[in-house]
């Protein structure tokens, strides 16, 4: 992120920047003849953000262009969901069928087993249709880290921005002005 901006100055007159220190608590600017030079400072929110997304945006572009059920976090809510409906839907089965069928002398064993096998159909069909939508919600939840981390650089860059051009500022109303109708310009950069 550590940019600058340089001045230039006319032939006819030229401007000294007198040597100045700009800091927030997010970056340092430092301008002098040469321009302005930008750092982030170490362990900040701004620099932790930065270098977080600078270190695994093209992981998460291909996380969102092609999406996976292998990824720790789906498969995290797919065990889940996997066991939670397990454990519901046979203790359900058990408890609310097949024990009071069989208190009853009301089912034989091959009944009960035509019943697990429907229940393990059933389970299958649910945790079909919920992997599909969570391929589906991982590629919108991908999207979303990715436009969230995006928003957050660029706030960044405005306080790059703006502390540099208060930097740069600063260091003009300090300088000698050796002629009047000086010009200047300058970019910033991250």
């Amino acid at each position: 992120m550590g940019g600058g901006s340089k001045s230039k100055s006319s032939s006819e007159s030229s401007t000294t920047y007198k040597t100045t220190t700009t800091t927030n608590p997010y970056v340092k600017s430092t301008t002098n003849d040469s321009g302005t030079t930008t750092t982030l400072q170490p362990n900040t929110a701004l620099s932790k953000v930065y270098n977080f997304t600078n270190n695994n945006i093209d992981q998460l572009l291909n996380e969102y262009l092609n999406p996976s059920i292998d990824t720790a976090t789906n498969q995290a809510q797919l065990n889940a969901y996997t066991k939670t409906l397990n454990d519901e839907t046979r203790k359900s089965l058990e408890n609310n069928i097949i024990a009071p069928l069989a208190q009853r002398n009301m089912i034989r064993s091959s009944q009960a087993t035509d019943l697990y096998n429907n229940l393990a159909k059933q389970q299958n069909d649910a945790i079909s249709d919920y992997t599909a939508n969570l391929l589906t919600n991982s590629q919108n939840n991908t999207a979303s880290m990715i436009n969230t981390l995006m928003n957050l650089a660029f706030q960044g860059y405005n306080v790059v921005s703006g502390n540099q051009a208060q930097s740069l500022n600063t260091s003009s109303g300090n300088a000698d002005k050796k002629s009047s109708g000086s010009s200047s310009s300058s970019s910033y950069g991250m």
